[in-house]
């Protein structure tokens, strides 16, 4: 609750207030008692100060959103390759590399727009929805995590361990593989957890974060063919790849968009 006084008898109240509000031009002890004091008498300040406050909080939320549902969906596919791969899907460097890209990617969203809708109304924190947005949309990225180990295992033959030498080409090719696609995935993502739209049609991210993500992503694709790629175990990709990963992008965005718009339907989010 809050309240808006500049006068002696406004004291009280400005003080028992949980946001007790004052102007420059209020009398020294409705100053002294206020939370908040206003630079010029007018309640547009107000209205901008909320609005602000509610973008800030929408913002928030999609990181925590993509945090919370990406660390799901990646502690679901680690699980599982852990079961079948015969060696580390991917090495403790390489996991380190790729969340500290992907934490690269996440500084601008305080940058992003939010839609008009967002900041119409108040937005209390709900713990529920948050649980339930992170339980069906964190399995969608294991999913196409699951489709990506099948490629590199089946298509490009990393079930050869062989020998010494077969086993670390193969592994060193499965691990590039997983980290390239997990660290688009988990970049890309971000555009549809930002708004409750169909993303870049109905409402558009800022240029900042589009920006971001798309170095962020182009360091991801060249790093492998660097000399700093060697360094972390990477090798170069098969051209292949790149036209199967880009179904397999395609078809995680359509899948967790399609998800999002059901849990939106269903009022659950």
């Amino acid at each position: 609750m809050g309240f808006m006084g500049d006068g002696i008898n406004d004291a009280v109240a400005l003080r028992a207030a949980d946001v007790g509000i004052s102007v420059d031009t209020a009398v020294d002890v409705a100053k002294a008692s206020a939370d908040m004091i206003l630079l010029e008498k007018s309640l547009l300040v107000l209205e901008a100060g909320v609005v602000e406050g509610r973008r800030v909080f929408a913002n928030i939320l999609k990181y925590v959103r993509m945090a919370a549902s990406s660390n799901v969906g990646n502690m679901f596919s680690v699980l599982g390759a852990s079961v079948f791969v015969p060696y580390l899907p991917m090495m403790p460097i390489q996991i380190l590399t790729n969340n500290l890209l992907s934490d690269i990617s996440q500084t601008a969203i305080p940058t992003d727009d939010v839609d008009p809708e967002q900041v119409a109304r108040p937005r209390p924190w709900d713990l529920g929805q948050l649980t339930r947005f992170i339980v069906f949309i964190g399995p969608c990225s294991s999913l196409f995590d699951y489709t990506t180990y099948f490629m590199m295992l089946y298509v490009f033959n990393c079930w050869d361990t062989g020998t010494p030498e077969a086993a670390r080409r193969s592994a060193s090719l499965f691990q590039t593989g997983w980290f390239v696609e997990s660290l688009l995935t988990q970049t890309l993502i971000i555009y549809i957890i930002r708004t409750n739209k169909i993303p870049f049609l109905q409402s558009r991210p800022s240029w900042p974060l589009m920006v971001v993500s798309a170095v962020v992503m182009a360091v991801g694709v060249a790093l492998p063919f660097s000399s700093m790629g060697q360094y972390l175990g990477f090798t170069r990709l098969p051209p292949l790849y790149w036209p199967l990963l880009g179904l397999s992008i395609v078809g995680y965005a359509a899948l967790t968009q399609g998800v999002k718009a059901w849990l939106l339907r269903i009022r659950w989010i």
